[in-house]
């Protein structure tokens, strides 16, 4: 590959993992109180619990969608969300989190080796490049969403 692509994959690459303009995933989960994962604010209808297993179940249909020709995406929108505002403990907690990192890693690398001009032959018009932006759109979206949950939940900073 040209210089040119090259840069771009690292670009992307740090627009998946974040950080650039707003808080990683990371920071935005970090010294979070295990108390404080499930409620939800007045007025807000996810708690913080809600938006991370939303992070994973969206990006993980993103990646497989990417991946798979016989992928079958969860149904909209019910699927996508959980309906439970707590995790029913800490495995539950931090085996989203381990897949949503594991999911991207396996973004990031199919993003290395890949075509990322190419339409997806199953998709309808999108591409690996396509994929990307909008799974580090929508991860970004939601992350900010956990830090003005954590600022309402006085959690923040």
């Amino acid at each position: 590959m040209d210089a040119a692509h090259d840069k771009l994959i690292e670009e992307l690459i740090k627009l998946l993992h974040g950080g650039g303009a707003h808080a990683t995933l990371k920071q935005a989960l970090a010294k979070l109180p295990a108390d404080l994962r499930g409620v939800k604010p007045t007025g807000m209808p996810y708690s913080i619990w809600q938006l991370v297993e939303h992070i994973r179940i969206a990006q993980w249909d993103m990646v497989q969608f990417s991946m798979d020709a016989k992928h079958e995406s969860p149904k909209w929108p019910d699927e996508y969300w959980p309906k439970e505002s707590s995790p029913k403990d800490e495995d539950a907690w931090d085996g989203s989190i381990k897949q949503i990192n594991a999911d991207l890693d396996e973004f990031i690398g199919l993003l290395k080796k890949e075509d990322i001009y190419k339409k997806i032959p199953h998709g309808s018009g999108q591409s690996i490049l396509c994929e990307a932006l909008q799974i580090a759109d929508h991860n970004s979206y939601h992350i900010a969403e956990i830090v003005a949950l954590r600022r309402m939940l006085g959690a923040w900073g």
